[in-house]
């Protein structure tokens, strides 16, 4: 079998991980193995990242849904207030909900208003 000479393509593949380690910190961006190592793992925690979006996203429509429904009713919890929805038949998400109560407060206030009473 002849041998083969990979000079080209290893010059390719290293600049190609160097370029996608730019930002990074240390030996991180210059050394290749270092570069490989961190890239894999800044893949994982961008993965992992936006699984956790996601949650957080959710955690802020519930505070503040929560927050807006203290404004117009004292009383009002916001389980109660999703589990009225519920049975209202008024199919709001979360997200919408919360963007109701951030850019349109009447609007929101009526739609707890007609839920609550």
């Amino acid at each position: 079998m002849p041998r083969v000479k990979t000079g080209v393509t290893r010059r390719r593949r290293h600049k190609k991980v160097l370029s996608q380690t730019k930002s990074f910190r240390g030996a991180n961006t210059r050394l290749i193995k270092r570069a490989k190592e961190a890239l894999l793992h800044s893949g994982q925690y961008a993965y992992i990242g936006r699984k956790l979006r996601k949650r957080d996203m959710r955690k802020l429509w519930i505070i503040r849904i929560n927050a807006a429904i203290k404004l117009v009713d004292e009383k009002l919890s916001y389980s109660k207030f999703i589990n009225l929805l519920k049975k209202a038949d008024i199919a709001l998400n979360r997200k919408m909900l919360a963007e109701l109560a951030v850019s349109a407060p009447d609007s929101f206030k009526t739609i707890v208003q007609k839920v609550w009473d």
